[in-house]
């Protein structure tokens, strides 16, 4: 039987050997690759070194001269009439035009791609009937709904909505679906066996389990969203539609105007790369982080 000095000897080598593990795993946690970075620099620096080198590469066409300056302008001049767009305001009326209908657009897409992807993720006869229609519609050219939706609608704002739906709803369901589907089954045992009902086992259990794809499939849908947005806007000119980043493209084409028309295409370019680090990057980190998913290189 040990003895008191014994007994306390072990004791401290038992608190001695805890502080130890705890002193590890603080450091596993304070580790470089685990700690958020508050800012890379390389982050910065490698798409500026990127976009800088397609300009020189762009500058060395025009002094080659592979294409008259009417068909390649030089960076210069796409410069000054993308400087006089934005002083005159025609680029910020245009900007506001397609952002604030495609920020309609891509919310109503939110609700209806949730909705349907909980609906056929959770029925069999809806995802036999549904899963094949929506992947086919999510392969299927944005710009090939324009011209149903103008004899639909008759050239109307709701034709841009119904192009941006059909563009966007199906990549968020599918989203939804692949994340449910992948969802351990332990986890959906687990809420049934606690008494979860479909409905809350959907909401508490597999949509918080699903959230990393369906995040991935909400980022698709942004993308086909805008590109349905500016499709539409492309084709379907009209006074009551104004004008957007489409129409001011299509604009410049139909003027030969090849300054405004890659002055319109850099601000599309601008507009996505913006609401991509602005939203979706943050939200994906910040989900990714604390399923302890990111890698020390993100």
């Amino acid at each position: 039987m040990p003895t008191r000095e014994q007994s306390k000897t072990q004791q401290a080598q038992r608190d001695q050997d805890l502080a130890q593990l705890a002193g590890g795993l603080d450091a596993l946690e304070n580790a470089p690759g685990g700690r958020r970075r508050r800012f890379d620099i390389t982050g910065v620096l490698a798409p500026v070194a990127v976009v800088v080198g397609l300009i020189l590469l762009w500058q060395v066409a025009c002094w080659a001269h592979l294409k008259p300056t009417y068909i390649v302008p030089t960076p210069s001049s796409v410069a000054s009439n993308l400087w006089g767009l934005i002083t005159h305001g025609t680029a910020w009326e245009a900007i506001w035009v397609s952002v604030h209908r495609g920020l309609i657009g891509f919310l109503a897409s939110i609700v209806i791609g949730t909705v349907l992807g909980a609906l056929v993720s959770q029925v069999a006869l809806l995802r036999k009937g549904f899963r094949p229609l929506l992947s086919a519609m999510q392969s299927l050219p944005s710009v090939a709904w324009v011209p149903f939706a103008l004899v639909i609608f008759q050239g109307g704002p709701a034709l841009i909505y119904a192009v941006v739906l059909l563009g966007s709803v199906p990549s968020i369901a599918n989203g939804l679906i692949g994340g449910v589907d992948q969802t351990p089954p332990l986890l959906r045992e687990a809420g049934t066996v606690l008494g979860a009902g479909r409905f809350e086992l959907m909401r508490s259990v597999l949509l918080p389990a699903a959230l990393p794809t369906y995040l991935t499939g909400l980022k698709q849908g942004w993308s086909f969203a805008w590109r349905s947005l500016m499709a539409a806007e492309l084709v379907a000119t009209s006074a009551q539609l104004g004008t957007g980043l489409g129409g001011l493209l299509s604009n410049g084409s139909q003027d030969s105007d090849m300054p405004t028309v890659l002055s319109a295409i850099i601000l599309i370019l601008l507009v996505g790369v913006v609401v991509e680090l602005a939203v979706f990057d943050p939200l994906e980190r910040t989900v990714l982080r604390r399923r302890g998913l990111t890698s020390s290189g993100l």
